[in-house]
Protein backbone atom coordinates (compact mmCIF):
# COMPACT_ATOMS: atom_id res chain seq x y z
CA UNK A 1 0.00 0.00 0.00
CA UNK A 2 1.19 3.45 -0.98
CA UNK A 3 1.24 5.27 2.06
CA UNK A 4 1.52 9.11 3.45
CA UNK A 5 2.76 10.08 6.40
CA UNK A 6 2.15 13.25 7.66
CA UNK A 7 5.39 14.21 9.90
CA UNK A 8 5.49 16.95 12.22
CA UNK A 9 8.48 16.57 13.74
CA UNK A 10 7.51 15.17 16.86
CA UNK A 11 7.68 11.43 18.54
CA UNK A 12 3.85 10.30 17.56
CA UNK A 13 4.33 11.09 14.07
CA UNK A 14 7.78 10.33 13.47
CA UNK A 15 7.19 6.47 15.32
CA UNK A 16 3.96 6.13 13.32
CA UNK A 17 5.67 6.91 9.81
CA UNK A 18 8.38 3.96 11.23
CA UNK A 19 5.60 1.50 11.86
CA UNK A 20 4.40 1.85 7.90
CA UNK A 21 7.67 1.02 7.07
CA UNK A 22 7.85 -1.75 9.34
CA UNK A 23 4.57 -3.30 7.73
CA UNK A 24 6.15 -3.18 4.43
CA UNK A 25 3.94 -0.13 2.76
CA UNK A 26 5.67 2.35 0.06
CA UNK A 27 5.97 5.26 2.69
CA UNK A 28 6.46 8.54 1.74
CA UNK A 29 7.01 11.55 4.59
CA UNK A 30 5.17 14.82 4.57
CA UNK A 31 5.91 18.12 6.83
CA UNK A 32 3.35 20.68 6.69
CA UNK A 33 4.00 23.91 6.37
CA UNK A 34 2.19 26.22 8.31
CA UNK A 35 3.59 28.91 9.78
CA UNK A 36 7.51 30.07 9.48
CA UNK A 37 7.82 31.34 12.83
CA UNK A 38 10.86 28.82 14.96
CA UNK A 39 8.47 28.07 17.54
CA UNK A 40 11.09 28.48 19.89
CA UNK A 41 10.59 30.20 23.53
CA UNK A 42 12.97 29.51 26.51
CA UNK A 43 14.29 26.50 25.14
CA UNK A 44 10.99 24.95 24.72
CA UNK A 45 8.88 24.06 21.58
CA UNK A 46 5.39 25.62 21.84
CA UNK A 47 3.51 25.42 18.67
CA UNK A 48 3.84 22.74 16.07
CA UNK A 49 4.47 22.62 12.06
CA UNK A 50 7.61 24.98 12.47
CA UNK A 51 10.96 25.29 10.30
CA UNK A 52 12.31 23.85 13.12
CA UNK A 53 9.68 20.85 13.41
CA UNK A 54 10.61 20.52 9.46
CA UNK A 55 13.99 19.98 10.31
CA UNK A 56 13.01 17.11 12.93
CA UNK A 57 11.28 15.49 10.91
CA UNK A 58 13.96 15.52 7.71
CA UNK A 59 15.82 13.67 9.71
CA UNK A 60 13.63 11.18 11.12
CA UNK A 61 12.93 10.50 7.38
CA UNK A 62 16.35 9.90 6.32
CA UNK A 63 16.72 7.74 9.28
CA UNK A 64 13.89 5.84 7.78
CA UNK A 65 15.38 6.38 4.47
CA UNK A 66 12.17 7.42 3.02
CA UNK A 67 11.15 10.03 0.61
CA UNK A 68 10.68 13.37 2.24
CA UNK A 69 9.09 16.58 1.05
CA UNK A 70 7.70 19.67 2.54
CA UNK A 71 4.04 20.60 1.23
CA UNK A 72 3.76 24.52 2.37
CA UNK A 73 -0.03 24.65 3.14
CA UNK A 74 0.48 28.06 5.27
CA UNK A 75 -2.01 30.61 2.94
CA UNK A 76 -4.65 28.05 3.43
CA UNK A 77 -4.27 27.56 6.85
CA UNK A 78 -3.99 31.12 7.18
CA UNK A 79 -7.51 31.56 5.47
CA UNK A 80 -9.44 28.32 6.61
CA UNK A 81 -7.92 28.19 10.49
CA UNK A 82 -6.53 31.47 11.45
CA UNK A 83 -8.51 33.72 9.79
CA UNK A 84 -11.64 31.45 10.98
CA UNK A 85 -10.45 31.72 14.58
CA UNK A 86 -10.09 35.77 14.49
CA UNK A 87 -13.52 35.56 13.11
CA UNK A 88 -15.56 33.75 15.49
CA UNK A 89 -13.97 35.42 18.51
CA UNK A 90 -15.09 38.89 16.54
CA UNK A 91 -18.35 37.44 16.29
CA UNK A 92 -18.56 36.10 20.40
CA UNK A 93 -18.01 32.76 19.50
CA UNK A 94 -15.03 30.06 21.09
CA UNK A 95 -13.96 28.18 18.20
CA UNK A 96 -11.54 24.81 18.62
CA UNK A 97 -8.44 25.65 15.84
CA UNK A 98 -6.84 22.16 16.33
CA UNK A 99 -10.42 20.61 15.07
CA UNK A 100 -10.76 23.17 12.08
CA UNK A 101 -7.28 22.31 11.31
CA UNK A 102 -8.00 18.80 11.31
CA UNK A 103 -10.98 19.05 9.04
CA UNK A 104 -9.74 21.57 6.28
CA UNK A 105 -6.13 20.74 6.13
CA UNK A 106 -4.54 17.63 7.85
CA UNK A 107 -7.84 15.36 6.68
CA UNK A 108 -9.32 17.43 3.40
CA UNK A 109 -6.35 19.02 2.16
CA UNK A 110 -3.70 16.66 2.82
CA UNK A 111 -5.95 13.18 1.81
CA UNK A 112 -7.74 15.21 -1.36
CA UNK A 113 -3.77 15.92 -2.76
CA UNK A 114 -2.27 12.42 -1.54
CA UNK A 115 -5.20 10.45 -3.28
CA UNK A 116 -4.63 12.48 -6.51
CA UNK A 117 -1.17 11.47 -6.14
CA UNK A 118 -2.33 7.91 -6.48
CA UNK A 119 -1.39 7.17 -2.74
CA UNK A 120 -3.78 4.96 -0.83
CA UNK A 121 -3.76 6.46 2.77
CA UNK A 122 -2.71 8.75 5.35
CA UNK A 123 -0.83 8.00 8.03
CA UNK A 124 -0.60 10.16 11.40
CA UNK A 125 0.49 10.26 14.78
CA UNK A 126 -3.14 10.87 16.28
CA UNK A 127 -3.91 8.64 19.57
CA UNK A 128 -7.30 7.35 18.16
CA UNK A 129 -7.95 3.95 16.50
CA UNK A 130 -9.78 2.28 13.61
CA UNK A 131 -11.73 -0.33 13.90
CA UNK A 132 -13.33 -2.26 10.78
CA UNK A 133 -17.07 -2.60 11.83
CA UNK A 134 -20.09 -3.93 10.00
CA UNK A 135 -20.75 -0.87 7.58
CA UNK A 136 -16.92 -0.07 7.25
CA UNK A 137 -14.63 1.63 9.41
CA UNK A 138 -15.26 3.23 12.74
CA UNK A 139 -13.09 5.37 15.07
CA UNK A 140 -12.68 4.73 18.56
CA UNK A 141 -11.14 6.29 21.39
CA UNK A 142 -6.65 5.27 21.94
CA UNK A 143 -6.13 2.85 24.66
CA UNK A 144 -4.12 5.29 26.73
CA UNK A 145 -7.20 7.68 27.86
CA UNK A 146 -4.85 10.51 28.66
CA UNK A 147 -3.55 10.98 25.20
CA UNK A 148 -6.86 10.02 23.53
CA UNK A 149 -7.63 12.48 20.50
CA UNK A 150 -10.53 10.90 19.05
CA UNK A 151 -12.10 14.33 20.35
CA UNK A 152 -10.63 16.58 18.06
CA UNK A 153 -10.78 13.75 14.98
CA UNK A 154 -14.94 13.88 15.48
CA UNK A 155 -14.79 16.22 12.30
CA UNK A 156 -14.21 13.18 10.17
CA UNK A 157 -15.87 11.65 7.73
CA UNK A 158 -16.73 8.30 7.05
CA UNK A 159 -15.04 8.42 3.04
CA UNK A 160 -11.86 9.68 4.93
CA UNK A 161 -11.52 6.96 7.58
CA UNK A 162 -11.56 4.80 4.64
CA UNK A 163 -7.86 6.42 3.69
CA UNK A 164 -6.79 7.12 7.38
CA UNK A 165 -4.30 5.10 9.37
CA UNK A 166 -3.44 6.15 12.92
CA UNK A 167 -0.55 3.48 14.17
CA UNK A 168 -0.27 4.33 17.34
CA UNK A 169 -4.17 4.01 19.08
CA UNK A 170 -3.57 0.94 20.32
CA UNK A 171 0.08 2.36 22.91
CA UNK A 172 0.19 3.83 25.85
CA UNK A 173 2.74 7.48 25.35
CA UNK A 174 5.69 5.87 27.13
CA UNK A 175 5.57 2.67 24.66
CA UNK A 176 5.57 5.22 22.07
CA UNK A 177 8.95 7.08 23.61
CA UNK A 178 10.34 3.90 24.11
CA UNK A 179 10.01 2.44 20.84
CA UNK A 180 11.64 5.79 19.38
CA UNK A 181 14.78 5.31 21.55
CA UNK A 182 14.93 2.02 20.51
CA UNK A 183 14.79 3.20 17.36
CA UNK A 184 17.28 5.75 17.91
CA UNK A 185 15.03 8.66 16.85
CA UNK A 186 16.50 12.23 18.36
CA UNK A 187 12.93 13.34 18.92
CA UNK A 188 12.37 10.42 21.19
CA UNK A 189 12.16 12.97 24.90
CA UNK A 190 11.36 16.30 22.70
CA UNK A 191 7.76 17.54 24.77
CA UNK A 192 4.81 17.17 23.38
CA UNK A 193 3.14 20.74 21.65
CA UNK A 194 0.50 22.04 23.63
CA UNK A 195 -0.58 25.51 23.01
CA UNK A 196 -2.38 26.68 19.59
CA UNK A 197 0.46 26.42 17.07
CA UNK A 198 -0.11 29.81 15.74
CA UNK A 199 0.05 31.21 19.23
CA UNK A 200 3.04 29.80 20.14
CA UNK A 201 3.44 32.47 22.97
CA UNK A 202 -0.15 31.47 24.81
CA UNK A 203 -1.35 34.73 24.65
CA UNK A 204 -4.86 34.52 23.23
CA UNK A 205 -5.94 37.59 24.43
CA UNK A 206 -2.94 39.44 22.82
CA UNK A 207 -3.08 38.03 19.57
CA UNK A 208 -6.63 39.04 19.26
CA UNK A 209 -6.19 42.50 20.22
CA UNK A 210 -3.63 43.07 17.29
CA UNK A 211 -6.01 41.86 15.17
CA UNK A 212 -9.11 42.98 16.43
CA UNK A 213 -7.92 46.24 18.43
CA UNK A 214 -8.67 47.68 21.62
CA UNK A 215 -12.46 47.89 22.32
CA UNK A 216 -13.43 49.00 25.69
CA UNK A 217 -16.21 48.00 27.50
CA UNK A 218 -17.83 46.85 31.59
CA UNK A 219 -18.11 43.92 33.31
CA UNK A 220 -21.31 43.31 35.06
CA UNK A 221 -22.08 41.20 37.68
CA UNK A 222 -25.46 39.48 36.56
CA UNK A 223 -27.15 39.59 40.27
CA UNK A 224 -26.56 42.93 41.43
CA UNK A 225 -26.71 44.61 38.37
CA UNK A 226 -23.00 46.57 38.83
CA UNK A 227 -20.18 47.28 36.61
CA UNK A 228 -17.47 45.50 38.50
CA UNK A 229 -14.45 46.04 36.25
CA UNK A 230 -13.96 47.00 32.57
CA UNK A 231 -11.95 45.52 29.76
CA UNK A 232 -10.24 46.26 26.76
CA UNK A 233 -12.07 43.60 24.38
CA UNK A 234 -14.92 41.70 24.79
CA UNK A 235 -13.47 39.14 21.95
CA UNK A 236 -10.94 37.57 24.96
CA UNK A 237 -13.44 36.05 27.21
CA UNK A 238 -15.28 33.18 26.75
CA UNK A 239 -18.31 31.66 28.68
CA UNK A 240 -17.32 29.59 31.99
CA UNK A 241 -13.65 31.64 31.95
CA UNK A 242 -12.93 33.04 35.76
CA UNK A 243 -9.25 33.92 35.10
CA UNK A 244 -8.02 37.56 33.93
CA UNK A 245 -11.66 39.39 34.73
CA UNK A 246 -9.79 41.62 37.16
CA UNK A 247 -12.33 42.38 39.16
CA UNK A 248 -11.87 44.15 42.10
CA UNK A 249 -15.43 44.51 43.95
CA UNK A 250 -16.02 41.73 46.10
CA UNK A 251 -19.23 39.92 45.50
CA UNK A 252 -21.93 39.93 48.60
CA UNK A 253 -21.82 35.90 48.88
CA UNK A 254 -17.69 36.47 48.62
CA UNK A 255 -17.78 33.20 45.72
CA UNK A 256 -16.18 33.43 42.63
CA UNK A 257 -17.12 34.86 39.35
CA UNK A 258 -17.36 33.07 35.92
CA UNK A 259 -18.21 34.77 32.39
CA UNK A 260 -21.68 33.72 31.70
CA UNK A 261 -22.38 35.87 28.33
CA UNK A 262 -20.60 37.88 26.33
CA UNK A 263 -22.30 40.64 24.49
CA UNK A 264 -20.07 41.21 21.46
CA UNK A 265 -22.84 44.17 20.36
CA UNK A 266 -22.60 46.35 23.61
CA UNK A 267 -19.27 45.09 24.66
CA UNK A 268 -20.55 43.97 27.69
CA UNK A 269 -19.36 41.21 30.20
CA UNK A 270 -21.63 39.56 32.30
CA UNK A 271 -19.97 37.50 35.68
CA UNK A 272 -22.08 35.39 37.74
CA UNK A 273 -21.89 32.42 39.78
CA UNK A 274 -20.96 28.72 38.51
CA UNK A 275 -24.66 27.59 38.97
CA UNK A 276 -25.18 30.02 35.66
CA UNK A 277 -23.23 28.44 33.55
CA UNK A 278 -24.85 24.24 33.79
CA UNK A 279 -26.31 23.81 30.41
CA UNK A 280 -28.91 20.59 29.95
CA UNK A 281 -29.54 21.16 26.06
CA UNK A 282 -27.03 21.74 23.14
CA UNK A 283 -28.39 22.85 20.07
CA UNK A 284 -25.47 21.71 16.61
CA UNK A 285 -25.28 23.10 13.45
CA UNK A 286 -23.11 21.98 10.87
CA UNK A 287 -22.80 18.06 11.72
CA UNK A 288 -20.38 15.91 10.77
CA UNK A 289 -20.98 12.11 10.72
CA UNK A 290 -17.78 9.51 11.32
CA UNK A 291 -20.36 7.04 10.11
CA UNK A 292 -24.26 6.80 9.41
CA UNK A 293 -25.91 10.36 10.38
CA UNK A 294 -28.17 10.54 13.32
CA UNK A 295 -31.97 10.86 12.00
CA UNK A 296 -34.72 12.52 13.92
CA UNK A 297 -35.15 9.32 16.13
CA UNK A 298 -33.66 9.86 19.28
CA UNK A 299 -30.75 7.99 20.48
CA UNK A 300 -28.70 7.32 23.61
CA UNK A 301 -25.01 9.04 23.46
CA UNK A 302 -22.25 9.73 25.53
CA UNK A 303 -21.19 13.56 25.16
CA UNK A 304 -17.74 15.15 24.87
CA UNK A 305 -17.49 18.65 24.68
CA UNK A 306 -13.71 19.59 25.55
CA UNK A 307 -10.88 17.54 24.40
CA UNK A 308 -10.17 15.97 27.82
CA UNK A 309 -13.33 16.73 29.23
CA UNK A 310 -15.80 13.91 30.90
CA UNK A 311 -18.20 12.34 28.17
CA UNK A 312 -21.67 12.77 29.88
CA UNK A 313 -24.59 10.93 28.95
CA UNK A 314 -27.39 12.15 26.98
CA UNK A 315 -30.36 12.08 24.29
CA UNK A 316 -29.27 13.13 20.74
CA UNK A 317 -31.68 13.65 17.48
CA UNK A 318 -31.77 15.75 14.07
CA UNK A 319 -34.59 18.65 13.54
CA UNK A 320 -34.49 19.70 10.58
CA UNK A 321 -30.66 20.13 9.75
CA UNK A 322 -29.71 21.27 13.49
CA UNK A 323 -28.55 18.50 16.09
CA UNK A 324 -30.28 18.72 19.73
CA UNK A 325 -28.45 16.74 22.81
CA UNK A 326 -30.83 16.36 25.87
CA UNK A 327 -28.04 16.26 28.49
CA UNK A 328 -28.67 13.60 31.59
CA UNK A 329 -26.20 15.86 33.43
CA UNK A 330 -25.67 19.16 33.36
CA UNK A 331 -22.28 20.55 31.52
CA UNK A 332 -20.79 23.47 33.21
CA UNK A 333 -19.38 26.48 30.78
CA UNK A 334 -19.93 25.74 27.33
CA UNK A 335 -19.70 28.52 24.82
CA UNK A 336 -20.94 28.80 21.28
CA UNK A 337 -18.53 27.61 18.88
CA UNK A 338 -17.02 24.82 20.71
CA UNK A 339 -17.78 21.41 19.31
CA UNK A 340 -19.95 18.84 20.50
CA UNK A 341 -18.93 15.16 19.98
CA UNK A 342 -20.87 12.22 20.79
CA UNK A 343 -20.01 8.69 21.29
CA UNK A 344 -21.43 5.53 21.06
CA UNK A 345 -19.27 3.61 23.87
CA UNK A 346 -15.49 3.53 22.53
CA UNK A 347 -17.18 4.51 19.15
CA UNK A 348 -17.14 8.10 17.68
CA UNK A 349 -20.17 8.74 16.05
CA UNK A 350 -19.94 12.34 15.11
CA UNK A 351 -20.00 16.29 15.46
CA UNK A 352 -21.19 19.57 15.37
CA UNK A 353 -20.17 23.15 16.22
CA UNK A 354 -22.20 24.35 19.50
CA UNK A 355 -24.92 27.53 18.29
CA UNK A 356 -26.96 27.47 21.33
CA UNK A 357 -27.30 26.06 24.58
CA UNK A 358 -30.06 26.04 27.46
CA UNK A 359 -29.28 26.64 31.05
CA UNK A 360 -30.89 24.71 34.03
CA UNK A 361 -33.95 25.86 35.12
CA UNK A 362 -33.77 29.04 32.31
CA UNK A 363 -36.46 29.49 29.96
Amino acid sequence: MRVLAAMSGGVDSSVAAARMVDQGHEVVGVHLALSRQSGQHGGKSRGCCTLDDARDARRVADMLGIPFYVWDLSERFTAAVVDDFVDEYRNGRTPNPCMRCNEQIKFTAVLERGLAMDFDAVATGHYARIVNGPNGPELHRAVDPTKDQSYVLGVLTAEQLKHTLFPLGADLKEQVRQDAEARGLLVARKPDSHDICFIPDGDTAGFLRRRLGEQPGEIVDAESGKVVATHEGSYAFTIGQRRGLNIRTATEDGAPRYVVDVDIATRRVTVGSAQMLDVDVIEGIRPLWTGDAISSDPIDVMVQVRAHGEPVPGVARMTDDRLVVDLAIPIRGLAAGQAVVMYDGTRVLGSATVDLTHRVGVG
